[in-house]
Formats: C-alpha cells, sequence, structure tokens
C-alpha cells in the first residue's frame, strides 16, 4: 500500500513539474529577411517569450523563395500562424488571413500609404512594418570629377539622361539597368503611366503613357547608351556594378542601405528618382484565418510592430519605418537619408490586385526579356 502512494505521489510531482512546459502555446513564425535582420527577430522572439512565458515562438525563416514555401503551406492547410507579407500578396491571399482591422485603432500612427497597401476590400490584413520607393544611390565622386552637377530636388527624367550621359564613359555607365519590369516602374510612372489603374481594375501597361516610359527605359540601354547591356553586365549585377565603380547611378530601396554602407570606398548619398509619382510598397505582420492559436499570433504581432521594436529593425539601415513617431532615426544627413521620407509625400500605394504577380512575369516575358 504505502509503495503505491509513494509511485502516485512521485507521479503527481512529476506532472505538475512539467505542467508549465505542458501547457505552452506554441505559434510558428515565417520572414524571409538578412542575416542582421534576422538577428533581431530572434532577439525580438526572446524578449517576448520573457514576457509572455506560457507561449513559444518557432522562428520559420525562408531566405529564399519565400512566397513559393508560403503558397506550398497553405495549400496543405499548415500556414504559420504569424507571416510576414508584403502589399503584393494581400489581395491573393486575403481569405487565408485574419482582418486585423481593430487591431490598427489610430491610422495616423502609420504612413496612409502603408495602411492602405496591407487592405483589401477596406479590411486591414497587416500590422505596417516598412515602406519604401525606389531611389536613386549617387556615386558622388564621379559626379565631382566630370563636374556634373549633384541632382536637384526638382531634377527631370531629361535631366537624368543629360547627366547619365555625361557620367558615361569607356567601360563605365552613367545610369543601372536590370531586366524586371520592378525596375522599369518608376520610369513608366514618371511618364504619368502604369501597371494597373489606381483601384487595381483594369491594366494600364498597353497605354501610351506606359509604352512612353517603357520605351525610354530601354532607350537608356539600347539608344543613348548610358545603361550596360546583359553582355556588359554579365554575371554581376547592378548592385556590385555600382560598388565597383562602373555604374555612377543605382536605382533601388533602403533595403540596399547597409551594404552599400558597409562595401562602398567612395563618397555616395542618395538622391530622388526625378518624379513626383512614383508607387510605394510596404509589408507587414499576418496572422493566419486558421491559426488555432489566434489569440497569442496577435499578440505576438502587437510585440512585433510596437515603437521599440521598429525603431531597433530602422537602426540596421534596412527599412524605412511605416511608423510615424519613428522617422526621426532618418533625420542623419550623412548620405541624405531624409530622401527616404521625402519621396513618400507625393506617392501613392502601388495598385495590386489577386492576378498581380502573374502579370508582371507576363510583361516581364513580353516587354522586358
Amino acid at each position: 500500500m504505502l509503495r503505491n502512494f509513494l509511485i502516485l505521489l512521485i507521479s503527481v510531482l512529476f506532472l505538475s513539474g512539467c505542467s508549465s512546459k505542458d501547457t505552452q502555446e506554441e505559434i510558428t513564425f515565417s520572414s524571409w529577411g538578412s542575416v542582421s535582420e534576422v538577428k533581431i527577430l530572434k532577439q525580438v522572439i526572446a524578449e517576448f517569450e520573457k514576457e509572455h512565458s506560457k507561449i513559444k515562438v518557432n522562428f520559420m525563416h525562408v531566405p529564399q523563395n519565400y512566397f513559393q514555401k508560403l503558397h506550398l503551406l497553405f495549400a496543405s492547410n499548415t500556414p504559420p500562424d504569424v507571416i510576414f507579407i508584403n502589399n503584393h500578396y494581400i489581395p491573393l491571399y486575403s481569405s487565408k488571413l485574419e482582418d486585423i482591422t481593430g487591431l490598427i485603432s489610430d491610422k495616423g500612427t502609420y504612413f496612409r500609404q502603408a495602411v492602405e497597401g496591407l487592405s483589401y476590400e477596406e479590411k486591414v490584413y497587416a500590422i505596417p512594418r516598412d515602406i519604401s520607393c525606389q531611389v536613386f544611390y549617387i556615386n558622388l565622386d564621379m559626379f565631382r570629377d566630370k563636374n556634373v552637377p549633384i541632382p536637384a530636388k526638382d531634377w527631370t527624367v531629361d535631366n537624368l539622361l543629360n547627366t547619365g550621359k555625361q557620367l558615361t564613359t569607356n567601360g563605365v555607365w552613367g545610369i543601372g539597368y536590370e531586366d524586371d519590369i520592378y525596375w522599369a516602374l518608376p520610369y513608366i510612372t514618371a511618364f504619368g503611366g502604369g501597371i494597373l489603374t489606381d483601384d487595381a481594375q483594369k491594366e494600364t501597361i498597353n497605354l501610351a503613357a506606359s509604352q512612353a516610359g517603357l520605351k525610354f527605359y530601354k532607350d537608356l540601354r539600347n539608344k543613348y547608351k548610358v545603361a550596360p547591356k546583359a553582355s556588359d553586365i554579365g554575371s554581376s549585377t547592378a548592385a556590385q556594378m555600382f560598388l565597383d565603380q562602373k555604374i555612377a547611378i543605382y536605382l533601388s530601396g533602403r533595403w540596399m542601405y547597409p551594404k552599400i554602407s558597409e562595401k562602398a570606398d567612395f563618397n555616395w548619398q542618395v538622391a530622388p528618382f526625378p518624379s513626383n509619382n512614383l508607387l510605394c510598397d510596404t509589408s507587414g505582420w499576418a496572422v493566419a484565418k486558421d491559426s488555432k492559436h489566434k489569440e497569442a499570433a496577435l499578440s505576438f504581432i502587437k510585440y512585433l510592430s510596437s515603437r521599440k521594436n521598429i525603431e531597433a529593425m530602422t537602426k540596421t539601415g534596412l527599412i524605412v519605418p511605416a511608423r510615424i513617431d519613428s522617422i526621426y532615426l532618418l533625420n542623419n544627413n550623412e548620405h541624405n537619408e531624409r530622401v527616404f521620407l521625402e519621396v513618400i509625400q507625393t506617392s501613392k500605394k502601388t495598385p495590386v490586385n489577386k492576378n498581380y504577380k502573374k502579370l508582371l512575369d507576363e510583361i516581364n516575358r513580353k516587354f522586358i526579356l
């Protein structure tokens, strides 16, 4: 009898010792991201778990082919509970995401374009993390060596072309070039065109204004010879050619800022694209509609999007924060960082629909490649 009682007592003590772990709720969080992003995310996860001892976050880092992986997870009914997503995929996955409109109680906290970009049919599906418009990185040393004026805020595409001509010499090109509609889009919108109407209901790529902008972009390479041909680029990239001082003016986003800061051994700064008609993209954190741990997932995205955590990510140089109360971190004038903020003021969200990615692939096959 005593032996049986001791066995029962030991069993109860063992189970009570495990109860804390057994009742711990687990959620899965998927994201792409660089080494520095992942480092910060892991720190944020550790801090969240410390404050929320009954929730464990399993981090699923997918550095490449992220949305292909996400598509497979949704198709197999095993999506992550928390999903890092960008505006291009919001319409496509909206039926599979939780409506989190109520979490954005004060939309004035964020740039309007960021909230709009992560919304579909008047519902918000992700809390904004960042917002981005394309800008130019310019090699100041090349401009000064050629006595070429630094781009003014009100410069035009014609000024850009003339600047490119002055900076192009044997083996060095004035303006970067990439064979993808994404990089042609600022030129297309500068001419008053686009890919879709603002309501994303109709295609506009075949309109005269869109074709004029696309032609101008292609002429930079084919007619004016101020941008490198595919054979000139070879196995390199536009980013690497800029760092190797083979390109004087390089189009990209905020995400390239840390790499250029680290690798460039010349003087450089950021300059605006010559248009007040830029489109901006945004990304943020969503919750799967079928998550079995919805409350825990919602708690986590609230934590991720706090001012403290957004500012930690902003300090890496990788993002322009979607939170307006954090943009003061870009007041550093060393490389004219304010341009990242200034271009947002006259921008609008990129119009997208459920077929947007397929449309981009079709345009690339037909017009670019």
